[in-house]
């Protein structure tokens, strides 16, 4: 019910936004996988949001879910009042489900003959499941030798650990990524989205479409293998530099940078605010607007180099000035000087942002029972044009017939 209240309050707001849209829009999104066919064996977060992606690209993305229960994701919460998992339809948005039992010889013929006809397989099985339900790479590319076949999962389909279990905070720890994540030394935090799931999802979106491209040229499918805990660790970025260089592994900043300073939070009179001073032409303006100019000469601070050294210093000198006025203050002042910062928003704030709307990211969802609800749309914008979205998930099973009859010419097959 939290959900739908939620909408039913932002439902001006998208209206407003929509209408904006549209009048920004200078052409026509040209949904660059359109006439693509994407058989979707994934469930939970990595494989539907690489498949989502896909969709929203134009791809024809057919779910292939078991009968009788679906993709696990269909039963987290948060519902809504008909039954509809919000956590499902988020990510599931345009795709078709068709359910088979991969179990039952008769439907795995079925599959295959999907398999034929399709341009692209996206799973998200633990490694050696699908060749134990008689369904081996190698049988679906010689079924079809085009085929760009892409497998997500915790640990890869080679190295020494591929049988691991992984979710997405087991990620987050094993990659390093929650080591530098929290706000002190020992205070370790995941991130509050699930990057790992994520990330593996959008470098899967990025790996199908080259492999397409690929495809095109040589007449040759693909099998791309896709490790949560590789994409992981690929974003560390200097953290991974740092260590090399110094031998000591990085701690939890918080807000902070490693070598940029002020580059943080700071708490105004009534809320938190970040100024990222990234170098020292803005420190000295900051410290204009601060009305200290004398603290840009301080001999500790004078250049980035020696603010980081004298973090605390500059940290105990500035908290009191920034605490003296309200945030909105500071926000206007800073803004006037050309100094970086931003008010640290929650996400009513977020939806209510018209700058967003204008973008077309806040998109609306339907329910089984017409309840609305928000999720975030696609912000690949083309040709100064957002992409057009479904509202609406598929049910389970929705769509077994009406596929089977386009891709296989006969509704019984």
């Amino acid at each position: 019910m939290q959900v739908l209240a939620v909408s039913v309050v932002l439902m001006s707001l998208l209206e407003v936004g929509s209408q904006m849209g549209d009048q920004k829009t200078q052409g026509r999104h040209p949904r660059p996988l359109a006439g693509v066919r994407v058989l979707d064996l994934t469930r939970v977060l990595a494989g539907p949001y690489c498949t989502m992606v896909l969709a929203d690209l134009g791809a024809e993305v057919v779910k292939i879910e078991r009968p009788g229960g679906g993709d696990d994701a269909r039963h987290f919460g948060p519902f809504l009042p008909s039954g509809v998992s919000a956590y499902f339809a988020g990510i599931n948005r345009g795709k078709k489900s068709v359910a088979l039992d991969l179990k039952d010889e008769r439907d795995r013929e079925t599959f295959l003959r999907l398999v034929e006809k399709a341009d692209v397989l996206v799973e998200n099985f633990r490694p050696g499941t699908l060749a134990r339900l008689g369904l081996p790479v190698e049988e679906l590319h010689r079924r079809n030798p085009r085929l760009v076949y892409a497998a997500l999962s915790g640990f890869g389909h080679a190295g020494t650990e591929t049988d691991r279990p992984a979710y997405d905070i087991i990620v987050q720890a094993l990659s390093g990524l929650m080591s530098i994540t929290g706000d002190r030394a020992g205070h370790y935090v995941k991130v509050g989205a699930s990057v790992s799931d994520i990330l593996t999802g959008l470098y899967g979106a990025i790996a199908v479409a080259a492999a397409l491209f690929h495809r095109d040229r040589t007449g040759r499918g693909t099998t791309i293998d896709l490790a949560m805990l590789d994409c992981t660790v690929s974003v560390l970025e200097n953290a991974l530099s740092r260590f090399s260089l110094t031998g000591v592994p990085p701690e939890p900043l918080g807000t902070r940078h490693p070598s940029i300073t002020p580059f943080q939070a700071f708490e105004a009179a009534d809320g938190p605010l970040v100024i990222a001073a990234g170098n020292d032409a803005l420190w000295r303006r900051l410290c204009e607007v601060l009305g200290r100019p004398e603290l840009a000469a301080d001999e500790r601070l004078a250049t980035n180099g020696l603010r980081t050294e004298h973090r605390e210093y500059l940290e105990a000198t500035l908290e009191p000035l920034l605490a003296a006025e309200p945030r909105d203050v500071w926000l206007a002042k800073l803004s006037r000087a050309g100094v970086p910062a931003a008010a640290i928003r929650d996400l009513g704030e977020v939806v209510a942002d018209e700058h967003l709307r204008s973008r077309d990211i806040l998109h609306e969802m339907h329910g089984g029972e017409g309840e609305v609800f928000i999720t975030a749309g696609s912000p690949l914008r083309m040709n100064a044009a957002s992409p057009e979205l479904s509202s609406h998930a598929p049910e389970l099973g929705e769509h077994t017939q009406a596929v089977l009859a386009e891709w296989l010419e006969s509704a019984g097959s």
